[in-house]
């Protein structure tokens, strides 16, 4: 059983480190084994490709590299900073994830 990640496909997070630091994107996709992340926007690389379907052209592409997830935190829906995630129980006793830092702690979807 693998642990639970604090970090969604679909959140909005910002980086804290490298040279992408300070920027926000949305998670597009996950890899669990390695613990890295594909955010948009984000460690951009160019690509060398050659002619095929998707790039009849061929040459050199854009595209987002992985980052790993330790460099990057969740922005909070209400205050638009970056927060910590926590998991606690509902009155249905489903765990959920909640801000750190608003006082409120709201659900974060």
């Amino acid at each position: 059983m693998q642990k639970k990640l604090h970090i969604k496909k679909g959140d909005i997070v910002v980086v804290n480190s490298g040279n992408d630091k300070g920027k926000k994107g949305r998670v597009l996709k996950i890899n669990r084994e390695s613990y890295r992340a594909i955010v948009e926007g984000v460690n951009i690389i160019s690509k060398h490709t050659k002619p095929n379907a998707k790039y009849p052209e061929g040459g050199i592409v854009k595209e987002e590299a992985t980052i790993h997830m330790s460099n990057i935190n969740v922005v909070c829906p209400e205050t638009g900073n970056p927060t910590r995630i926590g998991r606690k129980s509902n009155d249905k006793g489903k765990l959920v994830r909640y801000s750190k830092k608003s006082k409120n702690q709201q659900e974060i979807k």
